[in-house]
């Protein structure tokens, strides 16, 4: 049996016992360690983000300092401006805000889906060539987003690859990044229906009737989230796999020795699974979307007709183009207000549905222990 010396047990005893504030060189060695990047932090993102709330609440119009004599607080003019008084600047932001919703909306649950789909693929350890498909899957992630975006301004002319592929197979294509029709609209107007009912034309929220919210992303807007979804979805699968090689290998014997089908496999016992690591990627690609920008300032300029205008592009242009400073201001941090209220809806969507297949297994275990 090991014995501590004595001796060894009476200074750990007196190192346990240290008066009060002995540690305090401890403390500041950890605390000099952090300083440079607290410095980062706080000279490179909290004082900007100081300096752009006091812009959206003044009259700062972009020449000198935001701290000069004359830049004066004039109040919630600007988010006003923006959310309850009738104007070109609340109608572009009802625009914004409609078509990154859409855009959200297809790019958020395919990306994800598609994603995981390929790490599951490339995962399979019978599969050939497993490295060539993960480097090719990835590589359009770590391509330069603007030799993408000009990559995909050629593939989607009206005279390129895309109309091309559907010319020969009998199909018009349409001029993509030129057509601000609704995909929506479109299907409807396929059955006879062009115009809609004077309740959703005659009303409306941010300036925009409810027709118009109704109508879908556009064709131009259509070619952006087929781009975002073949940029990100490599990245994603690589969330994904650590996820995917954590999952015990007994697991999927027993599924399949009870004769469980592949796709029951996948929707019963990967998809739980990998739950946390979805809600980070679900996170990431709520954030991304609802910032996107550059593929819409290289591609469409927020055209054709703003159908492809995002609120990240367009507080750009406000303050940039329009000279309207606090206006772009306001629009940057409404638009963080909004993701931040969107994670959360998320988050909770999510740990509520756990919780109820919690409760679904503690139920049907107790009925198996009445049994």
């Amino acid at each position: 049996m090991f014995v501590i010396p004595q001796a060894q047990r009476d200074a750990s005893t007196r190192r346990l016992r240290r008066r009060p504030g002995e540690g305090w060189r401890d403390h500041l060695a950890g605390w000099l360690f952090c300083l440079p990047a607290v410095a980062l932090v706080v000279l490179f993102l909290l004082i900007p983000i100081a300096l752009a709330a006091w812009v959206s609440v003044s009259n700062y119009g972009g020449i000198g300092s935001p701290l000069e004599a004359g830049v004066h607080w004039i109040g919630f003019a600007n988010y006003k401006a923006l959310l309850t008084e009738p104007g070109l600047s609340q109608q572009q932001f009802g625009e914004s805000i409609r078509n990154t919703f859409y855009y959200v909306l297809f790019v958020v649950p395919i990306q994800t889906f598609l994603a995981l789909f390929l790490a599951v693929v490339v995962s399979r350890k019978r599969l050939f060539a497993r490295s060539f498909f993960r480097t090719a899957y990835y590589f359009p992630s770590i391509t330069s987003s603007v030799a993408i975006a000009v990559m995909f301004s050629f593939l989607f002319s009206g005279t390129g690859t895309i109309n091309a592929v559907l010319g020969f197979i009998g199909v018009h294509g349409p001029n993509w990044f030129t057509d601000p029709s609704g995909l929506i609209q479109d299907l409807l107007a396929a059955f006879g229906v062009h115009n809609g009912p004077a309740v959703l034309v005659n009303h409306g929220l941010l300036g925009n009737s409810w027709w118009s919210w109704l109508a879908g992303p556009s064709v131009a807007m259509s070619a952006l989230i087929i781009l975002a979804i073949w940029t990100t979805s490599g990245t994603f699968m690589l969330i994904f796999l650590p996820a995917l090689y954590n999952i015990s290998a007994e697991v999927e014997e027993a599924a399949q020795i009870d004769g469980a089908s592949a796709w029951r496999q996948f929707w019963k016992i990967t998809v739980p699974l990998v739950r946390p690591t979805m809600f980070l990627v679900l996170t990431l690609g709520l954030i991304g979307t609802w910032q996107v920008f550059e593929s819409v300032w290289i591609i469409t300029a927020g055209m054709p007709a703003g159908t492809t205008l995002t609120p990240a592009f367009l507080s750009y242009e406000t303050s940039f183009s329009d000279q309207e400073w606090g206006q772009g201001a306001a629009i940057a941090f409404l638009l963080f207000g909004l993701i931040i209220a969107v994670v959360l809806l998320q988050r909770w969507w999510l740990w509520s549905r756990e919780s109820a297949n919690d409760r679904r297994t503690r139920r049907e275990l107790r009925k198996a222990a009445v049994r």
